[in-house]
């Protein structure tokens, strides 16, 4: 086994957390990626994790080479880019994350036609609602609805979208329709919010008259899966905060009907984001500029009812 495979393993292990994880991501078996860190635990001389039931954490040797493993891997990764950028054929493996709703609608149907286009470009997609740590999982390209915050990152912003307040009519026959913003608290509205651990979506963000103002609304239950919210409004269950491409379909035929539509939600940015020196890298600038027109359009579509 190559020495630096083993390297390559050793930090994903690090970054996942275990061997199963790394294991899926890098495409081999458990065992194999289990012997590829005894091979280079053997060749160094150390331990390289403290292993419980759940997680491999790092020694304090394994802290100290993985700083150093992950310098090299970097260096190699920009001297491929660099090779890929003189000889005009990029080539490689790019990992992508999205939201699971605007991942499946948007990034996953164009995976396999950005394939076609650059066959030496492997792309792996991971779709989730939560707010994955790009850096510390290794991942290149992360598309994200919402404000970014992580300065440690750069952006690059594709377009603002609208969002919409929508319930279906059956919701609205039973509890009422809300006819001021002050009705979604007063009137103890089901607004259904997306959360998981670390959200900071605990309130909606309104368009007031008095300008932008934050409600603390309140749901008999949530998610972190924004498409599950979307089930259970079409089942009459209670009002979603969504972008309006999302929901598009929907709305045009009468399944969701739009409330308080004077003052929506604030819009929410759609954007690409990557650490600092991926855009050195001319597979990711490739890819970003592919999903950045695709997704453009694909959006104006579902808008237009196409």
């Amino acid at each position: 086994m190559s020495y630096l495979d083993n390297i390559a393993v050793f930090v994903r292990v690090v970054e996942l957390g275990n061997l199963s994880a790394a294991g899926r991501d890098m495409r081999i078996s458990p065992a194999v990626a289990s012997n590829r860190i005894k091979e280079l635990e053997k060749h160094l001389g150390v331990r390289l994790f403290n292993r419980t039931t759940r997680q491999l954490m790092p020694t304090e040797h394994g802290t100290v080479f993985y700083a150093g493993a992950k310098q090299v891997l970097q260096a190699i990764t920009e001297a491929e880019a660099s090779v890929s950028a003189l000889s005009g054929q990029p080539r490689g493996t790019i990992r992508v994350t999205a939201p699971l709703g605007l991942g499946r609608r948007l990034i996953a149907s164009g995976i396999p036609e950005f394939h076609d286009k650059y066959p030496d470009i492997e792309v792996r997609l991971r779709l989730s609602d939560h707010n994955v740590d790009i850096l510390k999982e290794g991942i290149d390209v992360a598309f994200r609805l919402g404000q970014i915050e992580d300065s440690s990152l750069r952006m690059r912003g594709i377009m603002e979208c609208a969002r919409v307040l929508v319930a279906s009519p059956k919701y609205l026959e039973s509890r009422g329709e809300p006819v001021e913003t002050a009705d979604l608290i007063g009137k103890k509205h089901d607004c259904l919010m997306l959360r998981y651990p670390g959200s900071k979506e605990f309130f909606w963000m309104l368009q007031t008259p008095a300008g932008p103002q934050k409600f603390e609304v309140h749901g008999p239950f949530d998610s972190d899966d924004g498409d599950v919210l979307t089930g259970w409004a079409l089942a009459g269950r209670g009002i979603i905060n969504k972008p309006r491409f999302e929901v598009e379909p929907y709305i045009r035929d009468g399944r969701l009907k739009i409330i308080l539509p004077d003052t929506p939600p604030t819009s929410v940015q759609f954007a690409a984001v990557y650490p600092h020196k991926k855009l050195q890298d001319p597979k990711v600038r490739l890819l970003l500029d592919f999903m950045a027109e695709r997704c453009q359009r694909l959006i104006k579509d579902l808008l237009a009812g196409k």
